[in-house]
């Protein structure tokens, strides 16, 4: 169900998501100081291609604090607005509210992507699962 789910997303706006992220990516690239924005870019664009089935946790430090103060200053509130327009849209009918809903998960990670790690289902079940060590 995942995979069909991710096809039609993909289809239906996730290519558009995932071309629009590589670029802004790119361009990020393009300068020594902004190349951890551009690799930033460049794990949402994937998560936008196929996000069925896969989950954001953020962490919480000092320097994804800055950085991400840093990213909502140069760009990150617009795209974020593009993501959460989208989502509503999408969420007007029916069928679109899973679709919707992969666009709202996008607008926190466009908004704070400094710090969040994108895991997918089985990595999500290993770290429910796995039991610390303990003496």
């Amino acid at each position: 169900m995942k995979f069909l789910g991710n096809l039609i997303w993909f289809i239906f706006g996730g290519f558009i998501n995932f071309i629009t992220w590589g670029f802004i990516g790119l361009l990020w690239c393009m300068t020594i100081i902004g190349i951890p924005v551009g690799i930033q870019c460049f794990k949402i664009a994937r998560l936008s291609a196929w996000p069925m089935g896969r989950e954001v946790y953020h962490s919480n430090s000092g320097g994804s604090f800055i950085m991400n103060i840093l990213w909502l200053i140069f760009g990150g509130i617009e795209i974020a607005a593009m993501h959460l327009f989208s989502g509503l849209i999408l969420c007007v009918t029916i069928i679109g509210i899973p679709f919707g809903l992969q666009q709202f998960k996008l607008v926190k990670l466009a908004l704070f992507p400094f710090g969040a790690e994108i895991h997918n289902e089985r990595q999500q079940v290993v770290m429910r699962t796995e039991v610390p060590y303990s003496n």
